[in-house]
């Protein structure tokens, strides 16, 4: 299993990676979703996410957006995977766990560390989610 570190990682270069690992057979578990960031303009972001969330059918009825972090972070690696819902695909996003912490699990593995030190102009995904 490979644990990567999500602590200031670009959340499309990240999903991208992920995708690509989990096609190839990697189980993987991000940890640290709450630290990821989502590259651009802080005002953009904030308003396409809140009219997202506004944009729910009636009744059982989608589209759905997720409001957690890690389920944020799932559902942008989903979107780069092959059809998630049969085949190969839906065997990858099985392999793909996400969390906002470090789980005890986790703590004596060694962790990919998948973030850079230098501060990207964007907006972390803990900053406005529940």
């Amino acid at each position: 299993m490979k644990v990567i570190d999500g602590k200031n990682a670009v959340m499309g270069r990240l999903a991208s990676y992920v995708a690509k690992e989990a096609l190839k057979g990697e189980e993987i578990a991000i940890v640290n979703c709450k630290q990821i960031i989502i590259t651009g303009n802080e005002v953009d972001i904030k308003e396409n996410m809140e009219e997202k969330r506004k944009r729910v059918g009636s009744g059982q009825k989608g589209p759905k957006f997720p409001r957690t972090s890690e389920r944020i972070v799932k559902w942008a690696i989903r979107g780069m995977l092959p059809n998630y819902r049969k085949g190969r695909g839906k065997e990858a996003f099985k392999r793909i766990k996400c969390y906002n912490e470090l789980p005890r699990e986790f703590e004596s593995v060694e962790k990919v560390s998948f973030g850079n030190e230098k501060k990207n102009k964007g907006q972390k995904l803990g900053g406005f989610t529940k």
